[in-house]
C-alpha cells in the first residue's frame, strides 16, 4: 500500500472508533446510574425512550432509559453557557478540549483484532488505528500525563478558589498515582519482551497476564481508577469540600465535553487494561473468525467498566491525606518490590537457573 493509501485507511478506521467510542460513553452513563440504582435498590432512569408492551393487565417498560443519552445531550447543548467575567477566555475554552482529545488519541494504538482480509485492505500485523507501532506502550503513558493538564488549566483559568484547589489536587494525585502505573506496566513489557501491543496480546494466547501476575494486575486497576479520578479517588470534585472542584465555573457544553472526556477515558484506561492482563483481543475461535477478537474486546472492557461502577457504589471517598498515602507508601513500593522480584524471576528463567531452583525446593520439602 502507498503512504496514501494507509493515511486514509488511517482515517476511516479512527473516525470510525472514535464514533464508537462516543457512543460508547453515552451508553456508559446509562451503563452506570442503571447498575448504581439496582445496587442502591432503585430503578433508575426508565422514562425517555422505553417501549410499553402488554404483561398480565399492565404496562411493563421494555429498554426503559434508552434514549436517556440523546435527552441528556439535547439538555446540555441547549443549555446556557455563560463565560464568568474576569475568566482567562483562551484557556477556560481550551480546557474542555485538551481534556476529551487525550481520551481519545489514546485508542489510536489500541488491537481490536487480529490480522485479517476485507475487501481490497488487509489489515496486519492486527485492527488498529495505527497497527504496529513498536513503542505503543509509550505512546500510551505519554497520552495519559498529558490528560491531567485539561483539568489544571480549566482550574486555573476559571479564577475561583474551588477550581484552583481542584486542579492542585488533580495535579499531585496524578503523580502519586501515575508512578505506580508506570512501574507495573513494565511487567507485561518484560513478560513479553515487546513494548508493541500486539505483541503483548499474542504472548497472552497460553495464559492472560492476570493469571500469572494478579497482583500487578490490581495495582494497574487501582492506579487507573485514581488517574480517572473516579470513586473512592474524586477528591478533586469532593462536593462537600469543593462545590464541585475544578469545573466548578463550567456549564453548558462546556461542563459537558468534561463529563465526556471522564467516562471516554474509563472506555480507553479499560481497553488498555483488558490489553495488558486479560489478553486482547484474544479468545476461543478467534483465529478461525478474526471478528470475535472485536467481541472478547468489548466483551473485556464493559466487564472492567462495571467493576468501576461497583466500587463506586461500594466504597465512601477517602480523606486528602489517606489517598497520598495509600500512593505513596503502599502502592508504590508494592509495585516496585514486585517488579524487582519479577525481573530477577525472569532472568533466572531465560538463563535456566529456575527450574533448577524449584527442583531444589520440591526436592527440600517432599523428599
Amino acid at each position: 500500500m502507498t503512504p496514501g493509501e494507509i493515511a486514509i485507511r488511517a482515517l476511516i478506521i479512527g473516525f470510525i472508533i472514535s464514533f464508537a467510542n462516543i457512543t460508547g460513553f453515552a451508553y456508559t452513563t446509562l451503563m452506570e446510574r442503571k447498575v448504581l440504582a439496582r445496587l442502591q435498590h432503585r430503578v433508575g432512569p426508565n422514562r425517555a425512550g422505553y417501549i410499553p408492551i402488554p404483561w398480565r393487565g399492565r404496562e411493563k417498560r421494555f429498554l426503559g432509559g434508552f434514549m436517556q443519552p440523546a435527552a441528556d445531550a439535547v439538555k446540555l447543548f441547549f443549555k446556557e453557557d455563560p463565560t464568568p467575567a474576569k475568566v482567562d477566555k483562551i484557556t477556560y475554552n481550551l480546557a474542555p478540549m485538551l481534556a476529551v482529545i487525550p481520551a481519545i488519541l489514546i485508542l489510536a494504538v489500541i488491537p481490536w483484532a487480529p490480522a485479517f482480509k476485507l475487501g481490497p485492505w488487509e489489515f496486519t500485523p492486527y485492527f488498529a488505528i495505527a497497527p504496529g507501532i513498536n513503542v505503543g506502550v509509550l505512546f500510551i503513558l505519554a497520552i495519559t500525563s498529558i490528560s491531567v493538564y485539561g483539568i489544571i488549566l480549566a482550574g486555573w483559568a476559571s479564577n475561583s478558589k474551588y477550581a484552583v484547589l481542584g486542579g492542585i489536587r488533580a495535579s499531585a494525585q496524578m503523580i502519586s498515582y501515575e508512578l505506580a502505573m508506570g512501574i507495573i506496566v513494565l511487567i507485561p513489557i518484560m513478560m513479553a519482551n515487546s513494548m508493541n501491543l500486539g505483541e503483548i496480546v499474542e504472548a497472552q494466547r497460553p495464559i492472560w497476564f492476570i493469571m500469572i501476575q494478579p497482583l500487578a494486575a490490581i495495582i494497574f486497576f487501582l492506579a487507573a481508577m485514581a488517574e480517572l479520578q473516579r470513586a473512592p479517588f474524586d477528591l478533586l470534585e469532593a462536593e462537600q469540600e469543593l462545590s464541585a472542584g475544578f469545573n466548578v465555573e463550567y456549564a453548558g457544553m462546556r461542563f459537558g465535553m468534561f463529563f465526556m472526556a471522564e467516562y471516554m477515558k474509563m472506555i480507553s484506561l479499560s481497553a488498555i487494561f483488558a490489553t495488558f492482563f486479560m489478553g486482547g483481543y484474544g479468545g476461543p475461535f478467534v483465529d478461525q473468525f478474526p471478528a470475535l477478537g472485536f467481541v472478547y474486546l468489548i466483551g473485556k472492557i464493559i466487564f472492567c467498566l462495571f467493576l468501576m461502577i461497583w466500587i463506586r457504589a461500594s466504597l465512601p471517598r477517602f480523606r486528602y491525606d489517606q489517598l497520598m498515602s495509600f500512593g505513596w507508601k503502599t502502592l508504590l513500593p508494592i509495585a516496585v518490590l514486585n517488579f524487582i522480584i519479577t525481573a530477577v524471576l525472569i532472568v533466572m528463567a531465560e538463563e535456566g537457573t529456575l527450574q533448577a531452583m524449584i527442583d531444589s525446593v520440591r526436592l527440600f520439602l517432599f523428599g
